[in-house]
């Protein structure tokens, strides 16, 4: 049985931040920030936007009356969640009208989390115990506060909503074919939901381990590959853009390629195009190598229906995988006819200090147990009122409570 992501969306939120002028203001190298990170801006969430609002604004727009009729299990992954307990899920069942018999539940696996729920969901339906049932998955997330911190251009933050079903129009996976890899380490981690560390040097080594180890362990399942023949396009996991280039690099210096030139233009050819979106968004987290699936079916002008495509995923902690599978019938139709670019041409632009309010307005009341969303600056009225988005209304007594815009 055939089987993976029938529908696929993104949610970017509503506001936006310049790097280069972040870059001026902070004193950083724009050059290192254009040449080596590839981000030319970020998404900005204000404090009535939260992981809740991210997946469900996913995806609302995703779902058909007879999509939410057979959908049957919801998985959100999020590193980003509102609470220790209950999970974004039960809001994304409620607010996307989902049936009561429906399974849900949420996951953490930092960047690796989103292709946890994915192979999990597939697995599911593979299984065939439930014929013409589908599921939902998703993944939001968000970076916190970070001001004058050195992986402050990369913030960001984002949602994608996945339907997977037996009608991979987007993407069939191989579910046969995955290689993993795992070990413990602190790269990166959120010891409070107010505090985010990145360790960028020791987190870059372990994704390089992860790739090496992760592909190793495919090459004992399938057997010895040609891996520039073997897939159309590779997709890497992307904490930034420029991570891919460096990752694609170790790929191809593994089979004997070391040439800078010939590097640079395998790159282009077989995984540039996969970052049309990410450079426009920052560190979208699980969504990663989802939001770059998007952006190679959005721009690349070579790709046919049952093209083999590589995977690869990473979280920091660590776990990751490197797997495959075959552009679907509908693929780049369907993703362009989600008109990306316009979603991301409407968010707002912020200024630096506009972005700096915002972000110390949000840090102040994580954790509050009662508050009200500050509507800082009109930005509210600008880009949200009447655009029928899933906001944050009101904190009470740990109570959220949600409202359409």
């Amino acid at each position: 049985m055939p089987v993976g992501i029938e529908k696929i969306n993104l949610y970017a939120g509503r506001l936006y931040l310049d790097i280069a002028e972040l870059a001026k203001v902070r004193g950083l190298d724009e050059q290192y920030i254009a040449n080596h990170l590839m981000c030319t801006t970020r998404s900005v969430y204000p404090n009535w936007e939260d992981a809740v609002t991210l997946a469900v604004n996913a995806a609302k727009r995703l779902l058909t009356p007879e999509d939410i009729q057979d959908i049957e299990l919801v998985i959100v992954s999020t590193e980003s969640a509102v609470d220790r307990g209950k999970p974004v899920s039960t809001w994304v069942r409620h607010f996307c009208n989902l049936s009561p018999n429906c399974r849900n539940f949420e996951v953490k696996f930092a960047c690796y989390g989103c292709t946890g729920a994915l192979k999990m969901a597939a697995s599911w339906v593979a299984s065939g115990i439930r014929p013409g049932k589908k599921a939902l998955v998703i993944n939001a997330d968000s970076s916190l506060s970070d001001l004058h911190h050195p992986a402050e251009p990369i913030g960001g933050g984002a949602a994608v909503a996945m339907l997977v079903s037996d009608r991979p129009e987007i993407l069939e996976i191989e579910l046969d074919k995955a290689g993993y890899w795992t070990t413990e380490i602190y790269d990166t981690f959120r010891p409070t939901a107010k505090t985010e560390i990145i360790n960028d040097q020791i987190s870059l080594y372990s994704y390089l381990d992860a790739l090496d180890g992760a592909y190793e362990h495919y090459e004992q399942i399938v057997g010895e590959i040609d891996y520039d023949r073997q897939f159309k396009k590779h997709i890497y996991h992307a904490p930034f853009p420029g991570m891919t280039y460096q990752a694609h690099r170790t790929m191809l210096n593994r089979f004997g390629v070391t040439d800078k030139k010939s590097i640079q233009s395998n790159f282009q050819t077989k995984v540039g195009e996969s970052l049309y979106f990410g450079k426009r968004i920052g560190t979208v987290y699980g969504s990663s190598t989802f939001v770059s699936l998007m952006g190679l079916l959005h721009s690349a002008s070579d790709l046919q229906p049952g093209d083999p495509i590589s995977i690869f995923a990473y979280g920091s902690g660590c776990q990751s995988e490197f797997y495959s599978g075959f552009i679907g019938t509908t693929a780049s139709a369907k993703v362009r006819s989600l008109n990306l670019d316009q979603h991301l041409n409407e968010r707002l632009q912020l200024s630096v200090a506009e972005y700096e309010a915002i972000e110390s307005s949000r840090q102040q009341v994580i954790e509050c147990p009662t508050y009200e969303p500050d509507l800082l600056n009109g930005f509210y009225d600008k880009v949200y009122a009447g655009q029928k988005l899933l906001v944050l209304k009101q904190v009470e007594n740990y109570h959220r409570r949600y409202e359409w815009s």
